[in-house]
């Protein structure tokens, strides 16, 4: 019987090589197998990845060629036009067959499908598999058969459902071609930046699979137990630090699930439950994106179109900086820049304060965050900022205004986080590190805005929205 032609596996965000759907596939169909990356991003516009995403990115490349080169293989790269790259990959490897992982953007939603027809009526084979989240975006629906926009009964329907399946094993092997394409290096890419701003990002991160694995059990190890709490902590190592590996796919949910099982931490209770929980968070988001496409741009809730959003450059520059005067939110935003990554619990009351206390329009943030962060993903940004703006899925009530001070008292009582990235603070007494203008330390700013004031007229803002 003569041997398949060759396969190509386009990887996308999915920089591994064990659960991995398509390389698995490719490698049980037979013939060789080329994995191949394509660099497009003119196609994922305007949300083409950020700056913090592409330094990620171009260091995820490096860490997945290493890891196929170690077993025979190696990772082709190209830019340009995808189906007309792939078209080329096909004319010069003579392959059959490519297979992919789906994403679930709006723009590759509406890319891959006709890619996926110019390459069959070319009379190549096709297939796309789940490699991104525990449930797919049209696997449950509401009893009226809609999509969820609240969290919880999505959840329900996703556990019912089943969410604990085996993940795939890495391959033993990979076949070669004859010979390989020729590929770019990943300097050629132009991911990283021109001015070297990155300092803070190698200093906190090391991408790749084996990473991810191993910030997995070091999690497991620690931290998971007293999650629940834990996670509220931004002067704590209470979170898994997992989402930029997560989001380029260098560790599956799936693999995440057996971890939990295979360390004895059972997920239906106490701080693996709630972690568990965050996973379905971020198959919620991307339910929620899939159906509402438009929401990276507009509300969820069209009410929320006449909202009296304010125009305050300066305000927003002093967000942006972490010059606000606000203790907890410099710090936060100190946090951004240096690490290309923000706690939660900061990102919910950063976002909070730039749309309620200062009255911004979300998009300010959201655009932010997407160039700023590490772990920058479409769905749970643009889940993450309606939720803070009150006009998304699941959103906070209108009426909920974070009150940053009460939040750094709370989660970070010695002031531990706000001394380690805002240093002009680090001589002031405890008991006034969370205060507006923190005490009149020397060379620190007076707050930017009255947080009992600004809540006032964001309520008014708000009620009046509630009755257009």
């Amino acid at each position: 019987m003569q041997s398949p032609g060759p396969t190509l596996v386009w990887l996308r965000r999915d920089l591994r090589l064990a659960d991995q759907p398509a390389l698995q596939a490719a490698c049980e169909r037979g013939g060789p197998v080329i994995p191949v990356f394509i660099h497009a991003p003119e196609e994922e516009a305007p949300w083409q990845p950020g700056a913090a995403s592409n330094w990620w990115l171009h260091h995820s490349i490096n860490a997945l060629d290493h890891d196929l080169r170690a077993q025979g293989s190696r990772l082709i790269l190209r830019a340009g036009a995808s189906l007309d790259t792939l078209r080329a990959l096909i004319r010069e490897t003579g392959a059959t067959a490519v297979y992919w992982n789906r994403l679930y953007d709006p723009a590759i939603v509406l890319r891959d499908p006709d890619i996926k027809a110019g390459l069959r009526a070319d009379g190549i084979e096709v297939h796309s598999f789940n490699a991104h989240l525990l449930i797919e975006p049209w696997e449950v629906a509401t009893g009226q058969g809609r999509p969820y926009k609240v969290f919880s009964p999505f959840w329900k329907a996703c556990l019912q459902r089943g969410i604990d399946r085996d993940p795939l094993p890495a391959p033993s092997e990979l076949p070669r071609p004859e010979a390989w394409p020729d590929s770019l290096n990943p300097e050629q890419l132009g991911l990283l930046p021109a001015i070297d701003w990155a300092g803070g990002l190698r200093a906190t991160w090391t991408p790749g699979e084996a990473t991810a694995r191993e910030r997995l059990e070091a999690f497991l190890d620690n931290a998971v137990r007293a999650y629940a709490e834990g996670r509220d902590r931004p002067d704590q190592d209470g979170t898994s630090r997992l989402s930029p590996h997560l989001h380029f796919g260098e560790i599956s949910p799936r693999q995440i699930l057996r971890a939990l099982r295979q360390a004895g931490l059972h997920p239906d209770s106490g701080g693996p439950e709630a972690f568990v929980r965050e996973l379905g968070w971020r198959d919620f988001a991307h339910h929620v994106l899939y159906h509402f496409p438009h929401t990276p741009e507009q509300p969820l809730n069209p009410r929320f179109e006449a909202f009296p959003w304010r125009q305050a450059d300066r305000d927003l520059r002093a967000w942006q900086r972490g010059e606000t005067g606000i203790p907890i939110i410099d710090a936060a935003m100190q946090q951004l820049w240096e690490t290309g990554w923000m706690h939660n619990r900061l990102r919910m009351v950063v976002a909070s304060f730039l749309t309620k206390n200062l009255r911004l329009h979300w998009q300010h943030g959201a655009h932010w965050f997407w160039d700023a962060l590490v772990d920058a993903d479409l769905a749970a940004n643009t889940l993450g900022w309606q939720w803070a703006g009150g006009c998304g899925a699941d959103a906070a009530p209108y009426f909920r205004v974070f009150n940053p001070q009460t939040q750094g008292e709370r989660h970070d009582p010695d002031g531990t986080f706000v001394r380690r990235f805002v240093p002009v603070l680090k001589d002031v007494e405890t008991r006034y590190i969370h205060a507006p203008g923190a005490g009149g330390a020397r060379g620190y700013p007076a707050p930017i805005v009255d947080l009992k004031a600004s809540r006032q007229a964001a309520l008014e803002a708000f009620e009046a929205v509630k009755n257009h």
